[in-house]
């Protein structure tokens, strides 16, 4: 079954120039002219995937997908000015997975809409065992769930990725290029601005302090790691 996707934009040109070629290579695409629209749209039809433009009027992109992200974890792409760096971090915080700097090709951006949704469908990594414990962190592999301190944990399908990428490979080092070739794709190996923020965004909801990690530790000149603790386990259902 073909991938819904919803496009999000006031421009009409920018609509259907993403919509046609959306179509164009076999995904469902419906569209909405404002973060209003959107909103109603995730919420009651669940499409796979949101493309999301930054300059709208009333509700902009950013404030749209941090809307998005108190009820849903479906993937966004966010489409912003070119060179406009602080709009990218500023996407990313919020909650995209990702972002296309116009003017974009459709090559570009069907390529970037087929690694997320691909991201999306890995994000249930097959395990072994259905829980993973590391402190006051626990995960559920059968249903993708997170919880810290007992209280559930809401991350996106592209943060969930990169948490078990660590959950995975507890006391490893990860090298900046692994995790993003892993979480991201090959193509992105070099855009360490993306792990960054995701990094930082993911501390602030595991963490205790984010300054001080318990879950993810920096390890400077080489990369990233989850230490292992005393009381880590996985249990089997």
């Amino acid at each position: 079954m073909a991938a819904h996707i919803l496009v999000v934009a006031d421009e009409a040109r920018y609509q259907h120039l993403v919509k046609v070629n959306l179509e164009a290579a076999g995904y469902l695409v419906t569209t909405a002219g404002s973060g209003d629209e959107a909103l109603e749209i995730v919420s009651n039809r669940s499409p796979d995937l949101v493309i999301l433009d930054v300059m709208m009027p009333h509700l902009d992109g950013f404030a749209t997908c941090e809307r998005i992200r108190q009820f849903s974890s479906v993937p966004i792409i966010m489409l912003t000015a070119k060179g406009e760096e602080q709009d990218r971090v500023k996407g990313l915080n919020v909650g995209a997975d990702d972002y296309v700097v116009k003017p974009f090709s459709a090559t570009e951006l069907i390529a970037r809409a087929r690694a997320v949704l691909r991201r999306a469908q890995n994000a249930d990594t097959a395990t072994q065992n259905r829980f993973f414990i590391h402190g006051n962190l626990k995960i559920d592999f059968a249903r993708a769930e997170v919880w810290r301190d007992e209280k559930p944990i809401f991350l996106s399908a592209t943060e969930y990725r990169l948490l078990i990428q660590f959950a995975h490979h507890i006391g490893h080092v990860l090298s900046a290029e692994e995790l993003l070739t892993a979480v991201w794709g090959a193509q992105y190996r070099d855009d360490k601005e993306i792990l960054w923020v995701s990094i930082a965004r993911l501390r602030q909801k595991l963490e205790d302090n984010p300054h001080n990690p318990l879950h993810i530790v920096t390890r400077s000149g080489l990369g990233y790691l989850m230490p292992p603790l005393e009381k880590d386990s996985t249990e089997k259902v």
